[in-house]
């Protein structure tokens, strides 16, 4: 995708935090939008690589905080590090390392955090 096209999940992230504050979409809205919002800021927002390189950080371009760059040996890099406790710290450093990379993955932390509370409205009296 060229030009604006790259940055659709942002409008999507805005409609979301828009439902949240008014109060007027229902929980499966909010869920969808949570949901969607989480794909394009883990896998598809444009970022740096970041991913461990001999020298230093890989300053390619990638899709997304949790995917690498066009190197095989970065594709899958940052994601493998979620399933190993011990590389926990270098991930952090990974996905918070400039502010492309922290805003991609504020996102993506806060549509997860949404998504969640919107499957646990129901629970609370909302209903769906």
């Amino acid at each position: 995708m060229k030009g604006f096209g790259k940055y659709w999940g942002w409008i999507v992230f805005m409609l979301l935090i828009v439902g949240w504050l008014t109060l007027d979409f229902g929980p499966v809205v909010l869920l969808a939008l949570s949901g969607i919002s989480a794909f394009y800021f883990f896998f598809n927002v444009p970022v740096w690589c970041g991913a461990e390189g001999r020298q230093s950080a890989c300053r390619n371009n990638s899709h997304g905080a949790l995917m690498g760059c066009h190197l095989r040996q970065h594709k899958w890099q940052k994601l493998k590090m979620i399933f190993w406790r011990a590389r926990w710290t270098r991930l952090r450093q990974e996905l918070f390392q400039n502010a492309s990379t922290s805003l991609a993955s504020l996102g993506g932390i806060m549509a997860v955090t949404s998504g969640v509370a919107a499957s646990l409205q129901p629970l609370f009296g909302k209903g769906w």
